[in-house]
């Protein structure tokens, strides 16, 4: 996998051409911008979100800057159920035949408190979001993922997921768990699919959940989903097959071997 600045990476322009991914929180933020990449090179993305006002005003932008033809499903990760998975598989096997890709985007932040007074309902949610949420949906969609050539199931994980912060909770917890998650996984299908498993740190970026994370911060000083698409689109296509287990981050473009 390549170790130079994000820009020298040039995606073909039919890089997904024919290809189906699922983009989970693709009403705004990463997951817009990933959803909406991911089309422009031919993908039909499955858009997953909690508001179906923004996942349609995403929708409506690929129908007229593409040929793609996305499909909105309104979810609610925090209520989110192993019924509710069966059906959005049979929706994307009926509508499209195929899955050759998931990115897990969703995530919540919870609050930001000592642990000591961190209440356990919230505590609760936050693991239903970013941790159970996905296992269920990645459970649930494998046999159609392993039906691909080869696909590609991207973990969004975060700084604090790989060393832990004063304050950071449930959520810097459940993104350890997604890391997990990302090796078992990832060693499971190393050998018995074309499935590949990464994980993406895509560090601080200018979206909503960094404002109200660091409100402080000037948010002109970092760099905006869009700028992070490039490697989006190297993970999610075939430029990068045999690359799997991999813990990667963005800002630097580079990896280190979970499985050493």
């Amino acid at each position: 996998m390549p170790s130079s600045p994000i820009s020298t990476y040039k995606p073909a322009p039919n890089l997904l051409r024919e290809r189906t991914v699922l983009v989970t929180g693709a009403g705004d933020g990463i997951g817009k911008a990933a959803a909406t990449a991911f089309a422009s090179y031919g993908a039909n993305v499955v858009l997953l979100g909690r508001t179906r006002s923004k996942l349609e005003a995403v929708s409506d932008q690929i129908r007229e800057e593409t040929e793609t033809d996305p499909l909105i499903v309104p979810v609610d990760l925090a209520l989110l159920a192993e019924e509710g998975c069966t059906q959005l598989e049979e929706s994307i096997r009926s509508v499209y035949e195929r899955l050759d890709g998931i990115l897990h985007n969703a995530s919540i932040l919870g609050p930001m408190v000592p642990i000591q007074h961190y209440s356990y309902e919230q505590w609760v949610q936050v693991f239903q979001v970013n941790v159970h949420a996905q296992f269920l949906l990645t459970k649930t969609l494998l046999p159609l993922l392993t039906e691909s050539q080869d696909a590609s199931i991207i973990l969004t994980s975060s700084g604090v997921g790989r060393k832990g912060r004063a304050y950071w909770g449930a959520y810097a917890a459940s993104k350890f768990a997604t890391e997990a998650l990302m090796e078992v996984l990832a060693d499971e299908v190393a050998s018995t699919s074309n499935i590949r498993v990464n994980s993406l740190n895509p560090g601080g970026t200018r979206t909503a959940m960094r404002a109200s994370a660091f409100p402080a911060e000037d948010p002109m000083s970092l760099p905006t989903p869009s700028d992070h698409m490039p490697l989006y689109l190297y993970l999610m296509g075939p430029d990068s097959i045999g690359i799997n287990g991999q813990k990667v981050d963005a800002h630097s473009w580079q990896y280190t071997d979970s499985r050493q």
